[in-house]
């Protein structure tokens, strides 16, 4: 079954460009040329987005081959098909990778035993609930990349979280 979806790097230094279109070939198989525009958040950096087209599981392939590069801003989201749900994972530097399962509307569905885990953590005073679902949700992600979101001139926006 084959599903599909986006890869929208949000910063990358030039020298890490190649090395990023290298990666997404390597996962989908074929020849990947992204076009890149300049990232007016992070002077020095670049941005790009790319719709794929792939096996279910791709979307984690590409999040796997693009995590933990230093200096990296990422999503990369996946849409429902009949066998399966949708993903998104964003990444960042400084929070490493957030991964959610999406609905067919876009909306992250949290399993049930990580919200009675984090209901647990609360109630044992060890976090607060809000904050526990906050990063269920990918707040912390979401603020941290929110600035990147914003297209330069030119480019063309996508929000992934706006809701209508």
């Amino acid at each position: 079954m084959t599903t599909r979806g986006v890869l929208y790097v949000h910063s990358a230094p030039r020298a890490l460009c190649p090395h990023v279109e290298w990666a997404v070939a390597g996962v989908l198989g074929v020849r990947v040329s992204l076009d890149w525009t300049r990232q007016p958040a992070a002077p020095g950096t670049w941005r790009s987005e790319f719709s794929w087209k792939g096996q279910v599981g791709t979307a984690s392939k590409l999040a796997s081959a693009l995590r933990g590069w230093q200096l990296l801003r990422f999503e990369v989201t996946s849409e429902p098909c009949p066998t399966a749900e949708g993903e998104r994972y964003s990444c960042t530097p400084d929070l490493g990778i957030f991964h959610a399962v999406t609905g067919m509307h876009g909306d992250i569905m949290i399993p049930e035993d990580r919200l009675r885990a984090a209901l647990v953590r609360s109630q044992q005073g060890e976090t607060d609930l809000e904050a526990e679902i906050a990063k269920l949700l990918g707040k912390p992600w979401d603020d941290e990349l929110e600035p990147f979101r914003y297209a330069g001139e030119g480019a063309p926006v996508r929000w992934l979280h706006q809701v209508v």
